[in-house]
């Protein structure tokens, strides 16, 4: 068995910046500076199909605003 193959029986909590873009993150450390608690915890592929099933637009949300406001000048 190779190093990576090892089972990850890590418990995640799955973070969310101000850009509204997700990761995640180990429960039992200190959410870093810029991130917040999504409200969603478990084991790293639950996490992970959370992210998949809640984060559909991955452009930053700056960069959603700026189409935004060009596409409603262009009207």
């Amino acid at each position: 068995m190779a190093w990576n193959d090892k089972e990850d029986t890590t418990i995640y909590k799955v973070v969310v910046n101000h850009e509204e873009q997700y990761s995640i993150w180990p429960a039992d450390r200190a959410i870093p500076p810029g991130w917040k608690d999504a409200g969603k915890s478990g084991p790293k592929a639950e996490c992970l199909a959370y992210i998949k099933e809640v984060w559909t637009d991955m452009r930053p949300l700056s960069l959603r605003k700026k189409m935004e406001a060009a596409a409603q000048k262009s009207q």
